[in-house]
């Protein structure tokens, strides 16, 4: 069984123990509906657990080792420490209330991604934002939620920038389209803010990379709307691609697609302006906003 690095939060522990069990399962020669009927669950559920998109019982997991043949009591007490990995809370847990379930899985594993490639069409990355600028977005798309639950929102997603600046960063690579920082979100002096924040901050951190897809490229490769791709150090865990939606989102990690993605993601590299001009256009589009608001 492959080792995890022990800094891997519960989402991946949970989808690589999935993957062994799966790898454990087909060397034995069963099927997933065999696999159930020692703990008397449907193949379904065997899915979901080989799929990590649920939580393990301890029970349920020592008699699968028992069935795949795996006796030998070291390994069986480190894969149940895993186990107990897995099922722990995640960081984003004290915000449970006021995160999705489908949103908290993304959570996870951008917390463990050592590569995070992104287009942006509407707003400014997440990863990137200031508080006032989160601020004007949460209250965009909940604009019923109460004044408590907006700071609660806006205080998850400041945590979570904390991935950028930990002593193991992933790299992150942002393609933002040039409309995106042109709309005032928040009004002129939010959106002044937030580019400040671009130029003066994000654009001297090592691992950050933000290009601008300037208005006048016309079409371009990823005109279909916004999109991530995750890349993770574990063995068992593919590249995924990440779309979100009003209510819900899409996780991609079927090959045929993750390579759509990175192809349509490499060639934005490649059409947005150069990394070197990234400055340069947020200063203008910091001048036209001030001319805009004289």
């Amino acid at each position: 069984m492959s080792a995890l690095p022990q800094q891997d939060g519960p989402t991946a522990v949970r989808t690589v123990l999935g993957a062994q069990l799966r790898r454990l399962r087909e060397e034995r020669g069963l099927t997933r509906a065999e696999a159930g009927e020692p703990i008397r669950a449907s193949e379904s559920k065997i899915s979901r657990m080989e799929l990590g998109r649920v939580g393990f019982k301890e029970r349920d997991i020592l008699d699968l080792l028992s069935l795949y043949g795996v006796h030998d009591e070291g390994e069986r007490a480190a894969l149940l420490a895993r186990v107990r990995e897995a099922n722990a809370p995640g960081w984003w847990h004290p915000y449970s209330d006021v995160t999705p379930n489908w949103f908290q899985r993304y959570l996870g594993l951008e917390a463990t991604a050592t590569l995070i490639r992104s287009y942006e069409v509407q707003f400014v990355p997440g990863l990137l934002q200031t508080e006032a600028y989160a601020r004007a977005v949460v209250r965009l798309g909940h604009g019923a939620a109460r004044e408590d639950e907006v700071a609660r929102r806006v205080a998850l997603r400041m945590e979570r920038q904390q991935v950028l600046t930990r002593p193991d960063p992933p790299k992150l690579w942002a393609v933002v389209d040039e409309a995106a920082l042109r709309r005032p979100v928040g009004g002129p002096q939010v959106m002044r803010d937030q580019l400040e924040a671009l130029i003066c901050t994000v654009t001297k951190m090592p691992n950050v990379r933000l290009q601008v897809v300037p208005l006048v490229a016309g079409g371009h490769a990823a005109a279909g709307g916004s999109f991530t791709i995750l890349r993770f150090p574990q063995q068992d865990l593919s590249d995924l691609v990440y779309i979100e939606q009003l209510t819900s989102a899409l996780y991609l990690d079927k090959r045929e697609d993750v390579e759509c993605y990175f192809e349509a993601v490499n060639r934005l590299f490649v059409e947005a302006a150069p990394l070197e001009n990234t400055v340069q256009i947020l200063d203008r589009i910091i001048r036209d906003l001030d001319g805009a608001t004289r």
